[in-house]
């Protein structure tokens, strides 16, 4: 935990560079992202040897003039263009220095992000890369088929019924180079008589769980325990069933699954080590094999500190293509073992970076003594219960140091007056005097720092409730859900004003007025800050946040809770001359929209209305003037964005 007096640069010595180290944007920003000298985040592209730079808030503008108005998640196509090509190209480097004899095959799990334009990128851009999809149930395989080219592979993975595998099949026929991962018995079973019954021979893949347990948040599909894959004796009998059957010759590929978002380089070598094993034991028992699928786990760094811990990792993409590729040849070359293709599932790494949310703020909450309440009446007519305030309040006025006593004293006084006030000894006007008075003391304390002799616990707590409440316009249930689920962090970044130094220290709340609805951890300055440093509010200007890094996972598991729907969604792409085309526009939901998906009829909504307006002017308590006013807002209320406008 960073101590939550931060040292960095003063007003005068601010600039760009300081809030791109306060912020980390060049860390896991992985040159996608930029402060240029005017202090806009931008985002940027390489076209050749050329970089283009085009800030954020530029892009806003844009967006709001097409009568898109925030939030809105933002995706850039140049950036999923980019992931693809590094991680191709990052194989094929390793596997040529390390003289690997077989080739690099990329798939992406649809389950990661299964909107539309995103497949229609990674499947587009891919296609020279033969980079295919992994579909995890009838709907991906589905919309997987319809997108990808016969280049890539198919693999499917997940529980099948036989409507499943019938399809897969059909493809199969159809040219498309599908593996079936059996990840049960019965699944198997299932398989070799839809097999039979189509007379096809299926590329078949078996999915083994591999003992070897590994860190970080999402590692529940890895040890003993797995919900998904087989044991090694369920292998060593689906080898036996196979044989049986005469179709050992399908078994063509070993898949294992580690886990998402694998923090330690170490523990993803030790799981393709004992998966190795596995796959040699195959080929030793007749299988032709020829494919390895080591999964996901290929973490990105959401600190940008390459540290290792839970949002971030201690290798890069060099590290990781390298060490997968000298595991495997580690284990088969003293069997003398022909390498298999390499196949990654690599969905996180792979979009994360793509898309971001974009919100403005709409207000704040400050915990600053104004004195407002502090009036003459009530300092006369209750002296004696707020002496003790004003006496402390005047003892640590320029006092450098000793903070901690008066602090704990003042909280007494505070309470006391607070006990007062539910007994009704003193009045509303007496207590907001105190609550002030408190203020006052307790930042008097908090400029201190060190020298207040408050524990670095017990400073940390003072300085998270004097912190600003700046109120977002979105909501974290529905575009950051692995925030309020799991404790995940992303960077949350002022997209404006970069070249000012940030002289606030807030949290952010959404709009859903649930607790939990809010941003409260953050990874700022090589560490976790439980606030974020955010500029003052000025009158007449829109200051605008994103939260970025959330292409994996987010979109898909969003909900609608307090029914605010999708935000509208904006697909970009850079040009070389610093300028960019919107591509493609998707508004966000309306109010009649999430009230269709709870099952409400928005026509009877309106009918109840007209005939509630239409009482009312008959019992005279609104004029038709008024009905008509009523019932138009009524209308456009639901027609509009579910969001503030």
């Amino acid at each position: 935990m960073m101590d939550a007096k931060n040292s960095v640069p003063t007003e005068a010595a601010w600039s760009s560079s300081a809030s791109d180290a306060l912020y980390g944007v060049s860390n896991w920003g992985m040159g996608l992202f930029g402060i240029d000298a005017a202090g806009r985040l931008c985002v940027k592209s390489a076209f050749g040897a050329e970089e283009t730079s085009v800030p954020l808030p530029e892009i806003i503008a844009g967006i709001e003039q097409r009568g898109h108005p925030m939030p809105v998640l933002l995706r850039v196509e140049n950036f999923l263009d980019t992931r693809i090509a590094y991680l191709h190209n990052t194989f094929r480097a390793a596997i040529e220095a390390r003289d690997y004899r077989g080739q690099y095959r990329g798939v992406f799990p649809v389950k990661v992000n299964q909107q539309c334009q995103v497949i229609e990128e990674i499947t587009r851009f891919g296609a020279p890369y033969g980079h295919g999809l992994e579909a995890g149930s009838k709907a991906e395989l589905v919309l997987a088929l319809a997108n990808m080219s016969r280049q890539g592979l198919l693999i499917l993975n997940g529980y099948k019924d036989r409507e499943f595998i019938d399809l897969g099949l059909w493809a199969h026929k159809l040219g498309y180079r599908c593996f079936f991962v059996v990840e049960s018995p019965q699944e198997l079973d299932l398989l070799i008589e839809c097999s039979a019954a189509m007379k096809v021979r299926p590329h078949i893949g078996a999915r083994i769980k591999v003992s070897a347990k590994v860190s970080g948040m999402w590692t529940e599909t890895s040890g003993d325990r797995s919900s998904f894959g087989l044991s090694s004796v369920q292998l060593l009998n689906m080898v036996h069933t196979l044989r049986a059957h005469k179709m050992l010759d399908c078994l063509e590929l070993l898949h294992c699954h580690l886990g998402s978002q694998i923090p330690r380089l170490d523990d993803i070598r030790a799981g393709i080590n004992e998966a190795c094993r596995y796959y040699a034991s195959l080929v030793k028992a007749g299988a032709p094999m020829g494919y390895l699928d080591v999964g996901g786990g290929l973490a990105v760094d959401y600190s940008g500190m390459c540290n290792g811990e839970e949002y971030s990792r201690d290798y890069d993409m060099e590290q990781y293509c390298d060490a997968v590729v000298v595991c495997i040849k580690n284990v088969l070359d003293p069997l003398k073992i022909s390498h298999p293709h390499i196949v990654t599932e690599s969905g996180r790494a792979t979009v994360a970076h793509a898309s971001m949310l974009l919100f403005n703020v709409i207000d704040v909450m400050r915990f600053d003594s104004a004195d407002s309440a502090v009036t003459e009446s009530a300092l006369q007519q209750y002296a004696t219960v707020l002496r003790p305030l004003r006496e402390l309040i005047a003892e640590a006025q320029g006092a450098s140091q000793g903070g901690a006593s008066l602090y704990a004293r003042a909280l007494e006084e505070r309470d006391a007056v607070r006990q007062a006030f539910q007994e009704g000894e003193i009045n509303l006007e007496a207590r907001a005097a105190a609550e002030e008075m408190f203020l006052t003391l307790a930042h008097q304390v908090l400029r201190q720092g060190e020298g207040s002799g408050l524990t670095p616990e017990e400073f940390q707590r003072l300085h998270e409730s004097l912190a600003d409440i700046y109120y977002a316009n979105m909501s974290v249930f529905q575009s950051l859900p692995d925030t309020w689920a799991i404790g995940q962090k992303f960077p949350v970044v002022p997209l404006q004003r970069l070249h000012q130094k940030p002289e606030r220290n807030a949290i952010i709340a959404d709009l859903t007025c649930d607790c939990d609805g809010n941003l409260d951890s953050f990874i700022l300055a090589g560490g976790e800050q439980s606030t974020l440093p955010l500029h003052q509010l000025q009158k007449g200007e829109d200051y605008y946040l994103g939260v970025f890094m959330i292409g994996a996972y987010q979109e898909t598991l969003g909900d609608i809770h307090n029914l605010f729907g999708d935000t509208h969604v904006i697909s970009i792409r850079l040009n070389a001359d610093g300028s960019f085309d919107i591509r493609k526009e998707i508004s966000g939901d309306t109010i009649a929209d999430v009230l269709g998906y709870v099952h409400y009829k928005p026509d009877e909504l309106f009918e109840k209305m007209r005939s509630s307006a239409e009482a009312g002017v008959k019992n005279a308590q609104i004029s038709l003037r008024e009905r008509q006013e009523f019932l138009r807002q009524f209308s456009s209320a639901l027609d509009g964005y579910t969001y503030y406008r």
